[in-house]
């Protein structure tokens, strides 16, 4: 469980869905907990996703906000390049991208994708 309290989970959203396009803060949070179902089912078989479910209690996710969609595929863009596991999540029938979520790794291995996002506060 050690080996838990050293990983951590970015959840980038997109800060537009609620400043210029007004979504309701409920279906936002709702992006973001699809994401985080859908890239633990993914990674499942991971051991980084292992240890993280295995203190359920002590999860770290990091949540932060892209300014737009451009953004957001451009992190997904970046992440892939670097080889970081994750899951944008595309809402559908509307198919917007809004957000995108890594699977649980190290922070000191991850963190530098992320400088230039600001903590998400819609």
């Amino acid at each position: 469980m050690a080996q838990a309290k050293n990983l951590v989970q970015y959840v980038v959203v997109r800060g537009d869905l609620a400043t210029a396009l007004k979504w309701p803060y409920g279906a936002i949070i709702a992006q973001a907990c699809h994401a985080c179902v859908a890239v633990t089912h993914l990674f499942y078989e991971d051991q980084n996703t292992k240890d993280y479910l295995s203190d359920l209690d002590n999860m770290h996710k990091v949540v932060l906000q892209a300014p737009n969609e451009e953004s957001l595929q451009q992190l997904a863009k970046t992440l892939k390049e670097g080889g970081i596991d994750h899951k944008v999540w595309v809402e559908q029938p509307e198919n917007y991208p809004t957000c995108v979520v890594t699977k649980p790794y190290p922070k000191a291995e991850i963190q530098k994708f992320f400088k230039k996002f600001q903590l998400f506060k819609g």
